[in-house]
């Protein structure tokens, strides 16, 4: 795109529509991975015969995501937003496609590639709410990350609820009957990358560059200097950037905690309901275990809506309050759920608080640390610094996800939670005590 018809273009529509084919396509997209993730844990353990692979594609999927976080950034600083959206989706269609093949063969390691795949779905998924901000208004930056981030929640509640359907659909296809929600995958992300294949223009990030150009007057706003990889650089604009180190840690914090304690709680509910309230004989015992099972589904699903259904609230705190203070907001969220759930872990109605609280805190935190994140470096390096915010988000997930476990056999739920106590506070206290305010106009 060439400065001239960057000039030509109105931005506030070129925005407006920027956000609405983004939203739409998370939304297709997230269908498509609510459908894998309702199952997955399902499928792995019907491909490799053992429970203990029942974390595999979750796990694989998550790394996955961390992995190609930098690479997808990478993508989209050369060849722009749609792109890298686009190769990103493709591949989790792809990946999808592997699934289903393994449903088929009863291949395991095909069901593993099938996630990994999927995952570069997901970091696409993650990288398109900071395309919301490509050319949004300063004042507005956090009300368009947060629109985006909020039709992921359509998805999230509709997936779980297509493996009937999947069922049918797969067995009138000819298909295991779980392969199902994976056809619905296949085609949700197809349309997705469709929709920001033709809807995506101009790109976002492409026309911020032109525009910028247009107005210094010059033909390249390239920062000079040597080439070094895209990792290496995005760390070096964030150790030039306080501001950035510190939305790093407000989001990153936040996923860790969130990942964690949300992953133990199902655990947690179903040793709970296994305590005295058990009962010994075999009906009472079925009966608390379909219990214990519509309340785990209960207590997820409400913690899945706090952390996306009030997004646009917390876009605008962002926008009315500021990062920080929004920030500080999110983490005491975290430490009240934290204690809340801690604390009062042998109440289910404690622990489903808590649950939503932290839902609550993370989304506050992230839309937060995210908007921070895209107005603490200059333009020049904003897309591969967010390239590393998502990978380390990914990675401090699973991190919070493999190591849970162990500390909750260690110290148990409270003592796993108190962890969530000491690390939310430690953010909180990051945050008041820092010099570091917020830049109502950022850098651009």
């Amino acid at each position: 795109m060439t400065s001239d018809t960057a000039t030509a273009l109105n931005p506030h529509r070129v925005q407006r529509r920027t956000v609405l084919i983004l939203s739409l396509a998370q939304l297709l997209s997230g269908v498509g991975s609510g459908a894998s993730l309702s199952v997955g844990s399902l499928l792995a353990v019907q491909l490799s015969g053992s429970n203990a692979w029942a974390g595999s594609v979750t796990t694989i999927t998550t790394l996955a995501a961390a992995v190609a976080a930098m690479p997808l950034a990478g993508l989209a600083e050369r060849r722009g937003r749609r792109v890298g959206l686009v190769s990103g989706v493709l591949c989790g269609m792809l990946g999808a496609i592997l699934v289903i093949a393994a449903t088929v063969s009863g291949l395991f390691a095909l069901l593993l590639a099938g996630a990994a795949l999927l995952g570069l779905a997901t970091a696409a998924n993650l990288q398109a709410r900071f395309a919301a901000v490509d050319l949004a208004e300063p004042e507005h930056r956090g009300r368009s990350l947060a629109i985006v981030v909020w039709a992921v929640t359509a998805g999230a509640v509709a997936g779980p609820n297509l493996i009937k359907p999947g069922a049918v659909v797969g067995e009138a296809m000819g298909l295991p009957g779980i392969a199902g929600p994976f056809v619905f995958s296949t085609a949700g992300l197809a349309l997705a990358a469709v929709l920001l294949l033709i809807g995506l223009r101009p790109d976002p990030l492409l026309h911020a560059r032109a525009m910028r150009q247009a107005a210094d007057g010059v033909a390249d706003t390239a920062v000079p200097g040597p080439r070094r990889g895209s990792l290496l650089r995005g760390l070096a604009a964030i150790r030039s950037s306080p501001r950035a180190g510190l939305a790093l840690l407000a989001v990153v914090a936040a996923h860790a905690c969130m990942v964690a304690v949300m992953s133990m709680t199902p655990l947690h509910l179903q040793l709970l309901s296994e305590g005295p309230l058990a009962s010994h004989s075999a009906g009472h015992a079925h009966t608390a275990s379909t219990e214990v099972f519509v309340l785990i589904g209960f207590t997820i699903s409400l913690h899945i809506a706090g952390m996306y259904a009030l997004s646009p609230l917390m876009g605008w705190l962002t926008d009315r309050v500021g990062t920080v203070p929004t920030i500080i907001f999110g983490h005491a969220l975290i430490l009240a759920a934290a204690c809340c759930a801690g604390l009062g872990a042998g109440e289910t109605s404690n622990v489903t608080t808590g649950l939503v609280l932290l839902g609550l805190g993370w989304s506050a935190a992230t839309i937060a640390g995210s908007t921070m994140v895209a107005e603490s470096v200059s333009p020049d390096h904003r897309v591969l610094v967010q390239g590393v915010s998502d990978m380390l988000m990914g990675a401090a997930g699973a991190v919070g996800g493999a190591f849970s476990g162990l500390v909750m056999s260690w110290i148990g739920y409270q003592g796993l939670n108190l962890v969530a106590v000491a690390i939310a506070a430690l953010v909180v206290a990051v945050m008041l005590t820092s010099k570091i305010r917020d830049d109502p106009h950022g850098l651009g």
